[in-house]
């Protein structure tokens, strides 16, 4: 690993989202996704208890996010976004392995995400973490209009208690 993306890494953690971090996660939202999620959809979330929400942070300043529910052993990672100026050192994966490591301790079994087919940052980072291609959603995407690409890891129940990477 390069030292930009370990001095990168050196100084972020993660924490819950709260209410307070709507307006920077929202803002973040729209600057990275053509069709955005609204307020709404993040203050929901953050109400209901088989979500994590969490923000990745460097002092006071919220530099990513990510989005994650399970309904019964099964999880859906939605959203995950990294600021910007703070793409390219790996924060992205420090995310990934979070939401994973809370999966598992929900007793998720498998998690699902879509993809856009030509983001294929977003695809060898979600391969490094054991994510596989199981399919496709026909038009999942606007603008512009794209398939999805439906991607799985499955976790492994005698793991659970250990770190996932």
């Amino acid at each position: 690993m390069d030292s930009a993306r370990e001095a990168g890494r050196a100084d972020v953690a993660v924490r819950d989202m709260t209410h307070d971090d709507i307006d920077v996660v929202v803002a973040m939202e729209n600057a990275s996704y053509t069709v955005p999620w609204s307020e709404a959809t993040f203050r929901g979330l953050l109400r209901r208890r088989d979500a994590d929400m969490i923000v990745l942070h460097s002092g006071t300043e919220i530099v990513g996010y990510a989005a994650f529910w399970a309904v019964l052993d099964q999880g859906e990672l939605g959203n995950v976004a990294i600021a910007a100026r703070w793409r390219g050192r790996g924060l992205g994966a420090q995310l990934v392995a979070e939401i994973i490591r809370r999966a598992a301790r929900r007793g998720v079994r498998d998690v699902f995400l879509e993809v856009r087919p030509l983001n294929s940052s977003a695809r060898r980072l979600y391969e490094r973490f054991g994510f596989v291609l199981v399919g496709k959603r026909r038009n999942y995407y606007q603008e512009p209009t794209e398939d999805a690409l439906v991607m799985r890891r499955s976790i492994d129940p005698q793991s659970r208690n250990r770190t996932e990477s």
